[in-house]
């Protein structure tokens, strides 16, 4: 926990010295510095000591972090748009804005409040309004423990240790704002032509607050996110390592625990197997009927995470597939957990149609909320759970690769749960397609949500919502841009005319994970080559090279297509 605490610290400061704050701080430094009401006369000697820069700033931290752990779970439950609470905030920034300038306006926003004793929206307590309203539109730079956050409220898995990263997130981010806030604050109580002109402050900081909330409505701001290098991008991406998404991986059986976190490469002992409950649907059983505690007695049973547009999982799939095949005979079972990484990996019908586009003909069970996930405390796709037939689990291998040892523990226990003798067909042969190389670029996620090494370009900056971009003269390694109209989701981005993506990666393959109906032409080495897609988003090659080495793909797509990540092999 108390690592959970630094790393959430840690990643707090980083965001809160990012540059997309940069638009935000002249709005505290003059809220922070702004007292009394809008009618007041001026005075010369203002209270010292205000609470308010306190009170902004602990709005907006509650709020943004409300907003990330619950926003996508609450929103994704109601027919609500998904960018509601930031339209929300922005006219309420507007309102307090125009509240600080005009008197009238602030005695009718306080009127609902005019009930509860010595409580006023504006001065001190209207600076936690101003707060929240700045959290609902403040839109942290994404990085590793804010995705680890925010995938976490997405499915649900909002623990102890979630809270605490996010808490610590909050209070690290918080620190440097708020020395913003009360820099603002000491000036106003020290320079005296802010003591001797509260009214022009008031109004100087209302037209602030209200210049914000243009800027962001119109995306005036990119232009300012473009002119500043990242400063923080060598910082995240050390922070990246310290493993947030492991940290918040859901807690499991201890010994379960135990074998997952280590490298096994033999038998061990890791405990009695989890249920597989709350499973939305399964496939490929009789009558697509759960699988029973009979069915399971006695047998050695592998339970498999995968997610169907997972391309670990795809290159995993094929040696399960083939264990399946061989040892179903000799009482193997397996058991394809769907857990679904993207919102339509949760659709039983494009479940069922992965499934057989990978030739799946093992029983699957779709695992739409997390449960088996979590009762695992599995934190990977793909990933596998060895059980014996006593109902122990006696393997855990994470991620892909070492198959051969894998089918070598299977055929062991397999053996042992027939101690009268029996005869195993040869070991499969499935060639092992394994990534190698350690500088392949990673997984590159393009949904607001998650993605974390955009490239901005001349025009256009990643936020939600729908914008033109156009493409930077120069792509740094392992970094996307995107040119043409775009509307960028929480997962996804949706092309709209002359889209296009370009991609500097590292790796031998590139693969595009997309949905919709239309066509896909990349561009590498100068020769383009066109896709037809069609239905549920599934993965595409773009780039298929017999060795890994450095490259651009450019894709154009038309419009109408949903884009979800790039991965590598």
């Amino acid at each position: 926990m108390l690592t959970l605490v630094l790393i959430g610290l840690v990643g707090g400061l980083i965001t809160g010295i990012s540059p997309c704050v940069l638009p935000m701080l002249p709005v505290l430094f003059f809220t922070g510095g702004a007292a009394g009401r809008a009618g007041e006369a001026e005075s010369p000697s203002p209270r010292r000591g205000s609470r308010r820069p306190y009170l902004i700033v602990a709005g907006l931290v509650l709020s943004f972090s409300v907003f990330t752990l619950l926003g996508t779970l609450v929103l994704s439950a109601l027919p609500l748009p998904k960018d509601i609470i930031r339209w929300a905030g922005l006219v309420v920034l507007v309102l307090l804005g125009i509240a600080m300038m005009n008197q009238r306006v602030e005695d009718l926003l306080e009127r609902p409040f005019s009930r509860i004793p010595q409580r006023r929206v504006t001065d001190e307590h209207g600076g936690f309004v101003l707060g929240l309203a700045l959290g609902a539109v403040y839109v942290p730079c994404a990085g590793p423990v804010l995705a680890a956050i925010t995938v976490a409220g997405a499915s649900g898995r909002i623990g102890v240790g979630t809270v605490a990263l996010t808490v610590a997130f909050a209070v690290g981010t918080a620190i440097p704002l708020l020395a913003f806030a009360l820099a603002g604050r000491r000036v106003a109580e020290r320079v005296r032509a802010f003591r001797n002109r509260q009214r022009g402050v008031r109004i100087t900081a209302g037209v602030v607050v209200i210049a914000l909330a243009v800027a962001l409505t119109f995306n005036v701001t990119d232009a300012l996110q473009r002119a500043v290098p990242d400063y923080t991008s060598n910082l995240n991406a050390a922070l990246d390592k310290s493993g947030a998404s492991h940290a918040l991986a859901p807690a499991g059986p201890q010994a379960l625990a135990k074998c997952a976190q280590s490298e096994m490469s033999a038998l061990g002992d890791c405990g009695k197997t989890p249920a597989i409950t709350g499973v939305q649907q399964w496939f490929n059983t009789q009558g697509n009927a759960a699988l029973t505690p009979a069915e399971l007695q006695g047998k050695v049973v592998l339970v498999d995470f995968w997610a169907y547009s997972c391309i670990n999982c795809q290159r995993a799939i094929k040696h399960v597939q083939a264990w399946y095949t061989d040892y179903a005979a000799d009482g193997l079972v397996v058991i394809g957990v769907q857990t679904p990484e993207y919102t339509f990996e949760a659709d039983p019908g494009d479940v069922a149609a992965g499934a057989k586009r990978l030739g799946i003909t093992y029983p699957v069970a779709l695992d739409s909320k997390y449960t088996t996930w979590n009762a695992f405390g599995n934190e990977s796709w793909p990933a596998d759970y060895l059980i014996d037939s006593t109902g122990e689990v006696r393997f855990a291998s994470i991620g892909e690769g070492a198959y051969s040892n894998t089918e070598s523990l299977i055929r062991k226990l397999l053996t042992a749960a027939h101690p009268a003798g029996l005869t195993l067909p040869p070991p499969t042969d499935v060639p092992d397609t394994t990534p190698t190389d350690q500088s392949q670029t990673p997984e590159t996620y393009l949904g607001a949500e998650r993605a974390n090494n955009f490239a901005p370009g001349k025009s256009g900056t990643f936020q939600s919502g729908t914008q033109t971009f156009a493409y930077p003269a120069d792509l740094p390694d392992d970094a996307f841009a995107l040119t043409g109209t775009w509307t960028v989701a929480a997962q996804s981005l949706a092309s709209g005319q002359n889209a296009g993506i370009r991609l500097n990666f590292n790796a031998a393959k590139v693969y595009l994970d997309i949905g919709g109906t239309g066509t896909i032409t990349a561009t590498v080495d100068g020769k383009s080559t066109s896709y037809p897609v069609s239905g549920a988003p599934d993965i595409y090659t773009v780039v298929d090279r017999s060795d890994s080495e450095r490259g651009t793909v450019t894709i154009t797509l038309s419009p109408g297509l949903s884009a979800y990540s790039f991965t590598f092999g």
